[in-house]
C-alpha cells in the first residue's frame, strides 16, 4: 500500500489513542490491602494451615476510603476478597459505594511462611540472616516448612482463572488481595523472575488484562496515586 506525504505526516504527528481493552478481554485490577496491625487478629485455620490474620490499623481505613474513591471512578462489574479479615475490611469501602457483593477466592490468599508465619515481622525487623538469603535466591523455601514456590504458583493461577471464569468479557473485576499474591501474579503475566513485584504498597493497584486467547499481560503496577 502507498501512503503519500501528506497522509504519512498526518499519521505521525496525530496523538497516540489512550489504552482500550482489546475487544473480549477481562481487566483484573489487584488491589493490596491496608496497613494493618500486626499484633491484632490472632490466626486463621484454613486448609489445615495457621495463617496470620491481623486487622487494619487506623490508617488502613484510611487508605481503604482513599482507594474505594478512587475506584469508584471506574466502571467495575465484579469485586474478590480472600478469607483473611484484612481483605474483608479493605474492600468494605469499596462495597458500599458500589453495590457489589464481594466473591471470596481462597486461592488468592497470602503465600503461607511455614516457622515465620506468625513472626515475619520479627525476623525482618532484626535482620535474619534467612531473611537475607531468602531474598538473594527469590526464594519462599528457605524458610523452614514455608509453601514451595511452584505450589505458590499453581494456587494463585487457580485462582485469578477462577476470577477470570467470573468476570465477563469486555469488563473489569477488582481483587482485594495481598502483596506477595500480587508479586506472584505480576511475576506470571510478565514472565519475570520469581521477586521481580515483591513489596507493592498498602491499597496500591496494579492491573493484568487477560485477553480472549488466555494469555495474561501486565498492564500496571504499584499505583498510589490515591494516596
Amino acid at each position: 500500500m502507498t501512503v503519500d506525504n501528506t497522509t504519512l505526516h498526518r499519521r505521525l504527528i496525530t496523538p497516540q489513542e489512550r489504552y482500550r481493552l482489546p475487544v473480549g478481554a477481562k481487566q483484573l485490577i489487584l488491589v493490596r490491602h491496608g496497613s494493618t496491625d500486626l499484633a491484632s487478629g490472632g490466626a486463621m485455620e484454613f486448609d489445615g494451615l495457621s495463617l496470620s490474620n491481623p486487622l487494619l490499623l487506623p490508617v488502613g481505613h484510611e487508605q481503604a476510603r482513599a482507594v474505594a474513591a478512587r475506584l469508584s471512578a471506574e466502571v467495575i462489574s465484579a469485586l474478590f476478597i480472600t478469607p483473611l479479615q484484612r481483605t474483608h475490611q479493605t474492600a468494605a469501602p469499596f462495597a458500599a459505594l458500589s453495590g457489589l457483593a464481594p466473591t471470596v477466592i481462597p486461592e488468592l490468599r497470602e503465600i503461607y511462611l511455614g516457622d515465620w508465619e506468625h513472626s515475619f515481622h520479627l525476623h525482618a525487623a532484626a535482620g535474619n540472616d534467612l531473611l537475607v538469603r531468602m531474598l538473594a535466591e527469590e526464594s519462599f523455601e528457605v524458610v523452614p516448612n514455608a509453601e514451595t514456590m511452584a505450589a505458590v504458583a499453581a494456587r494463585i493461577r487457580t485462582g485469578v482463572e477462577r476470577v477470570a471464569a467470573l468476570t465477563e468479557p469486555d469488563s473489569s473485576a477488582v481483587i482485594f488481595t495481598h502483596g506477595g499474591t500480587i508479586a506472584e501474579i505480576c511475576r506470571q503475566a510478565a514472565h519475570s523472575r520469581p521477586f521481580a513485584f515483591l513489596g507493592p504498597e498498602n491499597t496500591s493497584i496494579s492491573r493484568i488484562v487477560i485477553l480472549d486467547d488466555g494469555r495474561w499481560t501486565l498492564r500496571g503496577f504499584n499505583d498510589v496515586a490515591h494516596l
